[in-house]
């Protein structure tokens, strides 16, 4: 650490005045002697080392601190102002802020300057928000504050608000639309199921009417080989007609009005009658035991033609019926063509 460095000794002569300096005629014993102190440049150059230093910094630092929160002041007075939407701008006013040099002078007077300033509190303030009671500006920002989050808040809600709103929306519009699209499907499948029973309920009244125009060939019968069935019995290799076994006399009717145009014997087929219908189908009674009807005769439906038996190719007694349509050679499930005329076997 720096020190002054001492002075230079001078020669002690006493003077007369220093002989009584001290009320004595001279110097008292235990006393002396004594060195007259003169002063030079170097012994009155102020001392300077690490207290000096700390006082510098010290003032240095005030300065900074003072410069600092000047700045904030003005920092936060700007902010609040910038977001103060559609107000004025706010005047900010700034502390009158010593120079450099002043505040190193004042240091070196040890003493702080007197700083001018307007109060940091009332930095940024409206005089709304002094109407509104605002103390100072740290009030009214904690106010501008919280009545910005409310309505970022409110914002919030109502934009939830109205997404839900909207979601509901949506799925309601889904719902009836699902509710629109049942219902049409369901309607179509009542129409169709309404138009099925009409076509069943026309159907069923015309075979009711054609089953007073039509009649099965016999009665207590039993149906024995089927149209089509294969077997060593038949010369084509398969059963072209369709069997009713049922007891020898059995009465054979006529299934629709129409004209006899054969009777009589048919080798494999024993006795058969042949009855044309108006259409021109031709309808074949085999293995009768006899006939009643003759050539060009003309019957009504259920009007008996013969009886059944058992003649010519044959196991047992039944009726062998064969249906061609128009005449041709070939013919048809006998059992489907009488369904088709409204009769149940």
């Amino acid at each position: 650490m720096a020190s002054n460095r001492p002075a230079p000794e001078a020669p002690f002569v006493p003077s007369p005045r220093d002989t009584d300096a001290f009320g004595h005629g001279g110097p008292l014993p235990g006393e002396g002697p004594f060195e007259e102190w003169n002063p030079t440049a170097e012994s009155v150059r102020p001392v300077r080392g690490r207290h000096r230093v700390a006082k510098q910094r010290g003032g240095l630092a005030r300065s900074s601190t003072v410069l600092g929160v000047g700045v904030i002041a003005a920092v936060g007075a700007g902010g609040m102002a910038s977001a103060q939407a559609g107000k004025s701008p706010v005047p900010i006013s700034m502390p009158d802020l010593p120079s450099v040099a002043s505040l190193v002078a004042a240091d070196e007077e040890q003493s702080a300057p007197e700083v001018s300033a307007a109060p940091l509190s009332s930095a940024g303030m409206t005089s709304s928000d002094t109407a509104q009671g605002a103390a100072d500006a740290g009030e009214a920002l904690r106010a501008r504050i919280m009545a910005q989050a409310e309505q970022q808040q409110d914002q919030v809600e109502s934009k939830a608000v109205a997404e839900a709103a909207a979601a509901a929306e949506e799925e309601a519009a889904r719902a009836a639309a699902e509710a629109a699209k049942e219902a049409e499907a369901k309607a179509a499948a009542e129409k169709a199921k309404a138009e099925e029973e009409a076509r069943k309920k026309a159907e069923a009244e015309r075979l009711a009417e054609l089953a007073r125009q039509y009649a099965l060939p016999t009665s207590s019968y039993t149906l024995t080989s089927t149209f089509g069935q294969a077997g060593p019995y038949w010369s084509s290799g398969h059963h072209t007609g369709l069997d009713f076994a049922a007891p020898t006399g059995t009465l054979i009717k006529a299934v629709h009005s129409g004209t006899i145009t054969s009777a009589g014997w048919d080798g494999s087929y024993g006795y058969k009658t042949v009855l044309t219908l108006e259409d021109g189908t031709e309808i074949w009674y085999a293995h009768q035991s006899s006939i009643s009807v003759s050539v060009g005769q003309k019957v009504a439906t259920g009007d008996v033609i013969g009886r059944v038996g058992a003649t010519g190719n044959v196991t047992g007694a039944h009726l062998h019926l064969e249906v061609h349509p128009e005449g041709s050679g070939s013919g048809v499930d006998p059992a489907a063509w009488l369904r088709s005329k409204g009769l149940t076997l």
